[in-house]
């Protein structure tokens, strides 16, 4: 019986064993699949069955041949619609792009360029600026800041370049007179360096140098008969104030001597404030030319300092002030322009440089008295050198005389362009007041002679 039983169990050890190993193996074989599975290569298959030694190949389909051939024209047709999209869309992009580029670049029409890094015409920009022998041997002239170009413009003066940092900049002016001129946009920093002033307007012109008689004078129709001579002026602010008082006095010209120092030059200009451009401004001129610009007949007043007459003798300057030489005057330079002015010498024990010189007679008047009654022209001298001996000839040979402007005691004298502004108004106060006396006829003469 002990015997019986340890047969049984035994046989059921044994089958439990059996199961169990069978059951194992069967786990091992998933397992093993599903991993191969996760690592897609399903080449080769392992039976679960007891063959484990033998491999078994997957059978291979045969697939039909037109259905390969339409699945290939299929798959070529997709990539060459898709490859055609993508061009489609690539040549819609790059024509957006330019077209974009296009309209970045224009301003109401016109075209402008931006100016790339080592730019040469930014070079000229400064020599222009810098230099008068450029200015005068290439004709060009350059202005800077709104107000002044679009005066420039207004008077027609043709327009060579423009330089200007935003678009907001440049449509400030009229655009429709600058169709033919180049457009440069430029970056703010560069026009800073460039420019001269504290503050920068952002935008900088080159124009060509404006010939006088053919701009166009807005306030012609107000001009009095009456011309500004400047002598020997030599300091940019003094000229360029007298230019602006003498647009503002309404003169009809003005008229500059080789000595003077040159009306386009930056400074002058700003202190000008567009008198450029209000009337006409003929420069470096001898004074045979001079009297050629002047009406005949017309009368040629000075300025005068009155230097050597007695302060308490002011109501009197209207009498004759005759002196002998240069040095009695104080108010016209000794030094004189030996091949146009003909003097006379005499003997000087002294051997001083102007004893030598014989001074032509010129009466004296104050600026309030009655002076301008016909064409006049107004010779104002330099603060350094005073007037010169050709201007003196001239009053004499017109009938002028020497305009003093009475000042307290112990003051040298006037800055030039103020009292350049003085008699300027007092002058134009006086041919006025004829003028309404005398009537139209007056005034038609006078603009014959002139013109």
């Amino acid at each position: 019986m002990a015997a019986y039983m340890k047969s049984v169990m035994c046989l059921v050890f044994t089958i439990e064993r059996n199961a169990f190993l069978t059951y194992r193996s069967s786990v091992n074989v998933e397992s093993r699949r599903y991993v191969r599975g996760l690592r897609r290569k399903p080449v080769r298959v392992l039976s679960p069955e007891k063959e484990t030694g033998k491999i078994i190949k997957p059978p291979q389909i045969q697939p039909d041949e037109p259905s390969i051939q339409k699945e290939t024209r299929g798959r070529i047709t997709a990539a060459t619609t898709e490859r055609d999209a993508v061009k489609a869309r690539s040549d819609a992009q790059s024509a957006t792009k330019h077209a974009f580029s296009v309209t970045k670049n224009e301003v109401d029409g016109l075209r402008y360029e931006r100016a790339s890094p080592g730019d040469k015409r930014l070079a000229r920009l400064v020599s222009v600026a810098r230099s008068r022998t450029f200015r005068e041997h290439q004709g060009k002239i350059l202005l800077e800041g709104r107000r002044l170009i679009c005066d420039a413009l207004d008077a027609g003066a043709k327009p060579q370049m423009v330089f200007f940092s935003t678009v907001d900049r440049l449509r400030e002016l009229p655009l429709d007179k600058l169709r033919r001129a180049t457009l440069v946009k430029v970056k703010f920093e560069d026009i800073k360096i460039w420019s001269d002033v504290v503050a920068p307007q952002g935008v900088i012109a080159i124009f060509s140098r404006p010939d006088p008689s053919r701009l166009n004078f807005a306030s012609k129709g107000h001009s009095v008969p009456l011309s500004l001579i400047c002598d020997n002026i030599r300091d940019p602010g003094n000229l360029g104030t007298m230019l602006r008082c003498a647009a503002a006095a309404g003169c009809h010209n003005v008229l500059l001597t080789k000595g003077c120092v040159d009306a386009w030059e930056p400074k002058v200009l700003r202190a000008a404030m567009g008198a450029h451009f209000r009337l006409p401004i003929y420069p470096s001129l001898d004074w045979d030319d001079i009297e050629n610009h002047l009406p005949k007949p017309v009368t040629v007043h000075v300025a005068d300092n009155s230097g050597s007459l007695d302060r308490s003798r002011e109501a009197e300057v209207n009498v004759s002030h005759k002196p002998s030489k240069a040095g009695d005057y104080g108010w016209v330079s000794a030094r004189s322009n030996r091949k146009n002015t003909g003097y006379e010498e005499y003997d000087s024990d002294s051997g001083s440089e102007d004893e030598g010189l014989s001074l032509p007679r010129v009466d004296t008047k104050l600026y309030c008295d009655s002076w301008a009654h016909s064409p006049t022209a107004l010779v104002i001298g330099g603060e350094t050198h005073g007037l010169s001996l050709e201007a003196v000839q001239l009053a004499e040979k017109t009938d002028g005389h020497r305009l003093f402007i009475p000042v307290v005691p112990d003051v040298d004298s006037l800055n030039s362009a103020m009292a350049a502004s003085i008699l300027l108004f007092e002058g134009r106060k006086q041919l006025l007041k004829l003028l309404q006396t005398s009537g139209k006829k007056w005034q038609a003469k006078a603009e014959r002679q002139f013109s």
